[in-house]
């Protein structure tokens, strides 16, 4: 199998992607009234600054927004009927002119993407590990004025239209993307408890670049596990997932590792010359990702049969056995090679060998 992964410095709100050519997009866009974001904005926006030095946060908060809201305009045109949006975004909290207050990105995005024809699916909670000893802010220890510390960002899910995807119900590249019963019970539950910050187990492989600052902080990139999951959730081989705030390339190289072709688009090119470093590291990252799904399923079949539970079928690749009829195809690819091409990369896949 080889897939193709097109890595562009470009506008989010202006993508040169060719319309209904996407199927599943996985992003997680500049935070609107997060800091680190603000000047971002402003570049983009006189407004932005303006209302933020006149202590206006509602009027920031807009302003802000009407610039993702020309991205979402974008996606409405690339996706093909019935393909997923998956948006991965924080609320801010902040004080603005001595006014403390919450800022809800979700419930506006949400918003936005509604009247653009999108069809709100059931999202998930993604609750961030935090080692911080100071679980709130304000008063301290008496009331009543302490306020509760946001530990949990949303994952957003919209099909664009009314209808699910058409899709050949027995083709084999749906079949070999399936999961295992226990995945899906993990994946597809409206709250994640076990997705850290960094991937610890990539770590060595430089899957997450400066962990104590530079590129990552700036990039706001967020776990690899959370775009793996997700593409693998809503999308099938031979699929192509979009990322319009690609950054360093965190999707792409979950897109990769899933055997997906994909397209990353980012307007900072510095952030985009890390994206190599990374993708240099997908094959040892994509076989590391298999093998544990296949060792962390044998670990539940085997919890399964000791509880006398029943796993009575066996996979056609690989050997192990599986609850369902459906996860009998599934197969479990990593990444053989990597080459550059003139506008990005392109990988084969085989089958991980048990």
């Amino acid at each position: 199998m080889e897939t193709t992964h097109r890595v562009v410095a470009g506008d989010a709100r202006s993508l040169c992607v060719p319309d209904d050519t996407v199927e599943l997009v996985v992003t997680s866009p500049p935070y609107p009234m997060i800091e680190m974001w603000d000047d971002a904005f402003a570049a983009m926006d006189a407004t932005v600054a303006d209302a933020l030095e006149a202590g206006d946060g509602d009027r920031a908060f807009e302003a802000m927004h009407a610039h993702l809201d020309r991205a979402w305009d974008e996606l409405a045109r690339v996706l093909t009927d019935g393909g997923i949006v998956c948006v991965v975004v924080g609320d801010a909290t902040r004080s603005i002119d001595g006014s403390y207050q919450r800022y809800a990105n979700h419930s506006r995005i949400t918003r936005a993407m509604t009247e653009r024809g999108f069809t709100p699916l059931p999202e998930i909670l993604w609750r961030k590990p935090t080692n911080s000893a100071a679980k709130f802010m304000g008063s301290g220890m008496v009331p009543p004025n302490a306020y509760v510390t946001l530990e949990h960002e949303h994952v957003l899910v919209f099909r664009y239209g009314d209808q699910p995807r058409s899709i050949d119900p027995g083709a084999d590249r749906r079949y070999e993307a399936a999961y295992f019963w226990e995945e899906r019970n993990r994946w597809f539950s409206d709250v994640w408890t076990d997705v850290r910050g960094v991937d610890q187990a990539l770590a060595d492989a430089g899957a997450d670049p400066a962990p104590n600052g530079g590129t990552r902080d700036r990039s706001a990139a967020y776990p690899l596990a959370i775009p793996y999951r997700l593409i693998a959730m809503f999308s099938v081989h031979g699929d192509t997932v979009l990322d319009p705030f690609v950054g360093t390339g965190t999707t792409t190289l979950a897109a990769m590792a899933a055997a997906r072709n994909s397209i990353g688009v980012d307007s900072d090119p510095g952030l985009l010359a890390t994206v190599a470093d990374r993708v240099a590291d997908a094959p040892a990252v994509s076989e590391r990702i298999a093998r544990r799904r296949l060792a962390d399923h044998r670990a539940a079949v085997e919890r399964a049969r000791d509880a006398g539970e029943s796993v009575p079928y066996d996979a056609e690749t690989h050997e192990i056995s599986v609850r369902s009829k459906q996860s009998r195809r599934i197969v479990l690819r990593s990444i053989e090679t990597v080459r550059a091409t003139p506008t990005g990369y392109r990988s084969t896949h085989a089958p991980i060998e048990d």
